[in-house]
């Protein structure tokens, strides 16, 4: 079985509202094919999200130029659980929910040159849409909280949206790992923040890409990825969940580089082997419902 992928680009992205570089910034591994057609990796360190976006761009471009297909994973949610865009009152208009989702965050964030945002303020404002109180998002600093948005995790007990998406809940759920809640803002092991300002950038690369699609959003969570389900398919957008790899790093590497070494060469191997169209699919663990809840709004993590 010949490879589904001929590079594969993992993205460890971060929420840094200055430009920074070293432990807990914007890593991009890169494993790709060189002269000899081996597969050789690399990693590198972009203080800002608007040049990593750049770089994207650029590395993408050569690599479906030459007539690689990408598989490109980003380590954050690239949906929210399932109900949130009817909650926030967005309008459809034939779109999934998802896609309104991506399209209301990059309408509403927008990073500066200097990495800096207003992401809190519009957390405030979509539990203002949401709840008219501080409810779903949660985890501002002391300088940011407001009457819509808090520095503890409020009530989900009974809440209209609940605190986790079916991916999360899974992990914890089997004690594959203990991931956070899309809603958690700021604070140890927190990912809300990095979802925020990822997403409008995901989406500003898949409307650059008109032979990109997101995974599994635009495909059928519960079936196994196909060449057939690729056709004409150059570049397959997906979150990843590093954690599922364990490495350690090598002398003088951060642990942020390890990781997208160790998922992008994870992939690779699977893709070699002929395991990774079922790496990419729910199987048989989920419903019919859940599925659709996937496909339409939440997302799933491949591997779990």
């Amino acid at each position: 079985m010949a490879a589904l992928f001929d590079a594969y680009i993992m993205v460890d992205w971060s929420a840094a509202s200055k430009p920074v570089t070293g432990p807990n910034s914007i890593w991009i591994g890169i494993l790709a094919k060189d002269a000899r057609l081996k597969l050789q990796f690399r990693a590198v360190n972009i203080d800002t999200r608007l040049k990593a976006r750049s770089f994207l761009e650029d590395m993408v471009g050569k690599l479906t130029k030459r007539g690689d297909r990408v598989l490109l994973g980003f380590d954050f949610s690239l949906g929210y659980p399932a109900g949130t865009a009817e909650a926030l009152g967005l309008k459809l208009d034939g779109k999934a929910p998802w896609q309104a989702m991506h399209e209301h965050l990059a309408a509403k964030l927008k990073d500066k040159p200097d990495n800096s945002n207003a992401r809190y303020a519009i957390a405030a404002g979509m539990n203002y849409a949401i709840s008219k109180g501080p409810f779903p998002f949660w985890g501002a600093p002391a300088r940011d909280v407001v009457s819509t948005l808090g520095s503890t995790k409020p009530d989900f007990t009974g809440a209209p949206l609940p605190e986790y998406r079916i991916a999360e809940a899974y992990l914890r759920d089997n004690k594959i790992g203990q991931p956070k809640s899309v809603w958690q803002l700021a604070y140890t092991g927190s990912v809300g923040s990095q979802s925020l300002t990822g997403i409008p950038h995901v989406h500003a690369l898949r409307e650059t890409w008109p032979e990109a699609r997101i995974w599994p959003f635009e495909f059928d969570p519960a079936e196994p990825l196909t060449e057939e389900a690729l056709t004409d398919v150059k570049v397959l957008i997906t979150e990843i969940y590093p954690s599922l790899t364990k490495v350690t790093p090598d002398s003088g590497e951060t642990a942020d580089a390890a990781q997208v070494r160790a998922i992008a060469h994870h992939f690779a191997s699977l893709d070699e082997k002929g395991g990774l169209p079922a790496t990419f699919s729910t199987a048989k663990g989920l419903n019919l419902a859940e599925n659709t809840k996937i496909q339409a709004e939440e997302g799933w993590i491949p591997g779990i």
